[in-house]
């Protein structure tokens, strides 16, 4: 399980990120002062940091200034999430060593994609080039082949899409509207129960136990899971 280390003074905002964090299946360690971070993140890095600016003590950008220099630590995604909306100060975040920069108020939904597109950048090296093999599933994205337990499944360009985008953010839930962007595009202007038809067939080329991985988050979107759970 990917795990979150949330630097954030204010407990309100504090608990609401790690609460909704924890609910898009990842491990929150959560912080007030940037200080009691520094303490833990190099022997216990994460897999990504979430910064206020404004804190107590140490401000934000120090601290990951600070962290920039810990070799071990140069390449770890890290999310400024501040008040601090001027241009000015966007530009000393990023260039600071904020990977990047969102302001509030936010919405949990941009906060959990943002966070869903940082980890995807810093473990690309890390992903097979060709294929994914999730429980039941593989999916050869070079080939664009799928197999459920050895058994070939036809799909189309579409339902492959849905497919390796699932598996790759697989126990993350994914929002309707993230899914349409990412597989339709950002001018889709289509009604959104394509998606629904989408998945549905999906589900039904899958079968009983690869359909099962596939599970509705309702009023949410969709995740990508172990058929066990």
């Amino acid at each position: 399980m990917e795990r979150i280390y949330v630097i954030e003074d204010d407990d309100n905002i504090r608990d609401l990120i790690k609460i909704a964090l924890e609910g898009f299946g990842y491990e929150v360690a959560a912080f007030e002062m940037a200080e009691d971070c520094l303490k833990q993140i190099e022997s216990d890095r994460p897999s990504l940091a979430v910064f206020d600016l404004m804190l107590p003590g140490m401000d934000g950008l120090t601290a990951i200034r600070r962290i920039r220099k810990i070799e071990s630590l140069k390449d770890l995604p890290i999310l400024v999430l501040t008040a601090k909306d001027r241009e000015f100060d966007k530009v000393a975040g990023l260039d600071g060593g904020a990977d990047d920069y969102m302001t509030k108020p936010f919405g949990v939904m941009e906060l959990a994609a943002r966070i869903r597109s940082l980890l995807r950048r810093s473990t690309r090296v890390n992903v097979p080039e060709d294929e994914l093999e999730l429980y039941c599933l593989t999916l050869n994205k070079k080939t664009r082949e799928v197999y459920c337990e050895g058994v070939k499944v036809e799909l189309t360009l579409k339902e492959f899409e849905l497919l390796q985008y699932l598996m790759e953010n697989h126990n993350k839930v994914v929002t309707r509207d993230e899914l349409l962007n990412q597989i339709w595009g950002y001018d889709y202007d289509g009604e959104t129960r394509t998606l629904d038809m989408h998945i549905r067939t999906l589900r039904q080329k899958l079968g009983e136990k690869g359909s099962a991985c596939i599970k509705t988050v309702r009023g949410v979107g969709y995740r990508f899971i172990r058929t066990e759970e």
